[in-house]
Parts: C-alpha cells; structure tokens; sequence
C-alpha cells in the first residue's frame, strides 16, 4: 500500500520490495512486461518484448533477464511453454518505483467537471463514481463524508407514526442525511415543525459533534426550566446527531457492468465472488478507510488487501476536501492489471474537482 506522486527511476539500481537490487536492464525488461501485460491481458514472450525495450537486447539477453526477474519474484510463468506476467511483487515494484504518470487526457477533464459542477448534493458522489467508471472501464466508487465532518444548514423534523420521527440533517453541501429517531407519542407534526425550527438556528454553521455538544449543554442548563418545546427538541435534537455521528459515509458505487469489460472477470466463479463482497459495501468502505492514512493518491493489491474474492484485483484511491481534514474518498476497483499510468492521475483529477464542487 503505497502514497504516489510522481514516481521515477533515476538511479542506476533501485531496491526491490525484498531488499534486492534492478539494474537498468532488468528494470527495462520488467517494464516492458508490464506494459505489454496490462495492454494485452494474456503471458509476454520474449519476442514481444524485444519491440518494446527503449535499447536493443538480444534475445538470449532478454530471456535470461527474464529468469533473473523470475527467481526474484517480480515474474510469473502461468503455464511451462507461456510467456511472463509480473506477480504482485512485481506490480508493486512497478508502481512504486518505474511508473511514469500520464496527464489526464482533455476529454476526461471536460467530462468530469461538465458532470461533477452539473450535479447537487449527494448527485456529486454518484457523478464522480460515475465518471471514473466511465473512462478507465472499472468500477468506480466515492465514500461520500462522514456527517460529522461536514458543516450543517439545515434540520428538519417529519412524524411518521406515533413514537417516530424522521430527522432530516442536510449539509452545506447540500447533501441530506435522513435518520427515523424515537419520539413522544403523543408529539404532532406542529411541534415537531416548532422544534426543528429551533434545532435548524443552533445547527446552521456548525458540525455534527460542534452541535451535539451544544444540544448536551443546553439540555443540561435546561432541566428545570419550564420550556416543554424547547426541552423536547434537544432531546430529539440529540438522538438524531448521535444516530447519524456513529455511522461512517456512504459508500456510492457505479455500475458493476464496467467490470464485465475486464477478461479477468468473464469467469462467473470470480465475478460472483466480487460481486458478492461489494454486495453490502461495508466491506469495500472499510478496505477504503484503511487505506488511505496518507495523502496522495494510494494504491492497494488484492494480496495486501486480505480479502479472498479482491485477491486478483487493485483498489486505487484518494481523498477529496481539506487535506488536514478530509471528507471522504473517490477511486476505482478493477483487475491488478490495469493502466495504473492513466489511472492515478485521473482519480487524483477526480478528487481535485470534487474538493472544488464541495468548497464553491
């Protein structure tokens, strides 16, 4: 699980995750497999290789490259008589240290901020999963903010049946967040209408725990005062806060199709086993949160994940906000063999043009 900027070989060796050294050859002969692998989706012959070097080898040379590589764990040999595909140490190398970033390409800027400005509230994160998805052909995602980091416009109060309330939170953003709380029972929509009314004064501007801290206090310098409205809604005022401050963000999930496109996934046994983890999204949201404990753009393989059914997949992702205090996520999940070049900079873009939506 690594944080990229802008990776580069500038050194005449380079370290491998096992603590060997590449020379330019052998960091020249992986690269050209992995970009062949990832273009081609099946075992990289020597031959095919030998096009792709930016200096000639002979053939002798790059198959004996191949097995230096091999016996250090960066290639795989599927089948006795096939070609190379890098194994995940491999990509991780790959990634880590020869990854030369691509710049966004104009059509998927003007996509993604003609769709991401169009959108209002929570539409923002379904748009940007929505686009990602669209341009790379993988799964893309957003973990829309956690209420108790973003600031707070508006509440509202709705009696649905006796003992029940709905509390609308909705965001500066303009993003809504709806939890059914307990009530009074003999409560009617009138007063809850007077109650929100005073919950929406103390909770425009300020954040979920900035308000549940000022609802506790004002309940307590309350307790013997005679104001049976005023008293009710902070109680109300305060399960609603804390029903919404134990729950992480929203996990929004383009279409799974995106995934069908991928030859990796035209095997039912795989795509039902992914498809059945990202069922529920909890999993996926929490793989997500765990990854991102650093800024820039991170990228996950399926072995460092520990999930069996993403063993063969790649998770990269990014936050979006302030950076001192981020409000959630957008990224992609797809094959491990997949355009990592393009792909970073496009969910970094991602992230940028959301920040942007969320602060406008």
């Amino acid at each position: 699980m690594t944080a990229l900027a802008s990776p580069a070989m500038n050194a005449e060796t380079a370290a491998c995750p096992d603590g060997l050294r590449l020379s330019p050859r052998q960091c020249d002969v992986l690269r050209a497999v992995v970009r062949a692998y990832v273009g081609e989706a099946a075992p990289i012959g020597s031959e095919r290789i030998s096009h792709l070097l930016p200096r000639q080898l002979s053939s002798a040379s790059i198959r004996s490259t191949l097995a230096e590589l091999g016996e250090m764990g960066l290639l795989e040999k599927p089948h006795a008589s096939a070609g190379r595909v890098p194994s995940e140490a491999g990509l991780r190398y790959f990634i880590d240290r020869l990854l030369d970033p691509a710049e966004v390409a104009a059509w998927d800027r003007r996509s993604l901020d003609y769709e991401v400005d169009r959108a209002d509230g929570d539409a923002v994160f379904a748009a940007a999963a929505d686009q990602l998805s669209a341009s790379t052909r993988l799964l893309g995602f957003a973990l829309a903010p956690r209420l108790e980091r973003v600031t707070l416009q508006h509440l509202s109060l709705v009696r649905l049946a006796t003992g029940r309330v709905l509390a609308v939170l909705v965001s500066s953003t303009g993003a809504t967040y709806r939890r059914v709380i307990e009530g009074p029972r003999e409560i009617d929509q009138r007063e809850l209408d007077r109650m929100a009314a005073l919950l929406a004064a103390r909770a425009a501007g300020h954040t979920l725990a900035e308000l549940r801290d000022a609802l506790r206090r004002e309940a307590r310098a309350l307790r013997r005062e005679a104001d049976r409205v005023l008293r009710l809604a902070l109680e109300l005022g305060e399960r609603a806060v804390a029903e919404c401050d134990a729950e992480d963000g929203d996990l929004v999930l383009a279409t799974r199709l995106a995934l069908l496109d991928q030859p990796e996934f035209r095997d039912p046994r795989r795509v039902r086993e992914v498809l059945e983890t990202l069922e529920t999204k909890e999993r996926l949201a929490e793989i997500v949160q765990d990854m991102l404990g650093g800024a820039g753009v991170r990228v996950v393989l399926g072995g460092e994940v520990g999930d069996l059914a993403l063993s063969h997949c790649a998770l990269v992702a990014t936050h979006y906000g302030d950076a001192a205090a981020p409000l959630g996520a957008v990224g992609v999940l797809g094959p491990s063999r997949m355009d990592y070049a393009r792909v970073i900079p496009l969910v970094a873009y991602c992230s940028r043009i959301v920040t942007e939506k969320l602060q406008a």
